[in-house]
């Protein structure tokens, strides 16, 4: 479909982007919006093609990268093809938004929101920002000023013009039934003792090492325990790199490793408390499940935003912050024993997290972009009338 569109939903080139941009594309279906006037703008980098093809929704893909936060003098060379790549997808934004002829561009930030975004501002287009993490991106820093609003994720947000209206999570995992019923058929579903408490471990779609190597000595320092489960998702890198063929020696303990695991509304259901990351949209998801979480934030994380988005959680009471570099199986043991061990309190936290938790953001960030939209063109005004 050619034509005027309604909005220009920018970034992608990771999951933590591309997961709220579908969330708000749809709730703009759901509002009223064709979805054919609602246009992806991605990167050619990542899993942004097979992500947004079979949707229905119109998207072009441009060239770019981030930049790489070294001196190192093969990071300075990357830098500079990045910067040569996203000049280029500048040139194109610029185009695609005169062509487009777009009511409002909304940004999710991440380098590939960046040429679409400033085509914008230079076409003087109404700019609205979704922005997930509790400390903004350098993408939404620059373009902040220029917003007619930002639709943050959590209170205390530097961005101008912000209103809370949570992070969009998908509709599953608003969903999820912690009861006693739906976590035991969870448990089951996932090859797991119904009736054990059980800890899950992840970290995101590739694996995180620190969480793998500790979950995994823990499992051995537990193995003697029948009254455990463990769920522990290894992640496609890590599995691959050999960590899927290390022992089990469960004994009385119940243990699955596993990949991947792409039903993440069985595993929430299913967990007493979670270890994992502390990336928005991991934290959006557990507040919205009312899991209890051990969180380990990424290190060198831009803006140590992983560790912002932990202390979100923390302060409420639904979540321990344990640093990477103490992520250990002593460490890591020690914390899940005296949550485990201690009648009610995960009861409390995963009600502390439920009470952070939007399950609506989706409609509520919709809502933000149509009150800051630009008006109608001359054809769809004729045609309204």
């Amino acid at each position: 479909m050619s034509g005027r569109r309604y909005a220009l939903v920018a970034g992608g080139g990771t999951a933590g982007h591309l997961q709220p941009a579908l969330a708000i594309a749809e709730a703009l279906v759901a509002a009223g919006h064709d979805r054919g006037t609602i246009e992806f703008v991605g990167s050619t980098r990542g899993q942004d093609r097979t992500t947004l093809q079979g949707r229905g929704f119109p998207f072009t893909l441009l060239p770019g990268r981030g930049i790489v936060r070294s001196i190192r003098p093969r990071d300075l060379v990357a830098n500079l093809g990045a910067v040569a790549g996203l000049a280029v997808a500048f040139g194109r934004g610029i185009a695609l938004v005169g062509r487009a002829k777009p009511r409002v561009v909304v940004s999710v930030g991440g380098y590939a929101s960046l040429a679409a975004s400033l085509a914008a501002v230079l076409r003087r287009v109404p700019l609205v920002l979704i922005n997930v993490d509790a400390v903004p991106g350098a993408a939404n820093r620059l373009l902040g000023r220029f917003a007619r609003a930002s639709a943050v994720g959590w209170e205390g947000s530097t961005l101008p013009r912000a209103v809370v209206t949570g992070t969009p999570v998908r509709p599953e995992i608003a969903a999820v039934e912690r009861g006693p019923d739906g976590r035991r058929a969870a448990r089951v579903a996932l090859g797991l003792p119904a009736d054990r408490p059980t800890v899950v471990a992840f970290g995101g779609s590739l694996g995180a090492g620190r969480i793998n190597r500790a979950v995994m000595d823990l499992a051995e320092r537990w193995r003697d325990r029948g009254d455990r489960s463990i769920y522990h998702v290894i992640g496609r890198r890590e599995w691959d790199e050999g960590l899927r063929v290390q022992d089990p020696a469960p004994v009385g303990l119940a243990l699955v490793r596993v990949e991947y695991q792409e039903r993440m509304d069985q595993v929430y259901a299913a967990a007493d408390v979670v270890v994992c990351r502390a990336g928005a949209m991991t934290v959006a998801e557990l507040a919205v499940a009312g899991c209890p979480s051990v969180l380990v934030p990424l290190p060198g994380a831009p803006g140590d935003h992983q560790t912002a988005n932990a202390r979100v959680l923390e302060r409420a009471g639904a979540a321990i912050l344990l640093p990477d570099g103490r992520c250990d199986a002593a460490t890591l043991g020690t914390a899940l024993d005296g949550l485990l061990d201690e009648p009610g309190l995960l009861d409390s936290m995963g009600e502390a997290a439920a009470s952070l938790g939007r399950p609506d953001a989706a409609a509520a960030g919709a809502r933000v972009v149509e009150a800051n939209a630009g008006p109608p063109g001359p054809a769809a005004r004729q045609e309204a009338s």
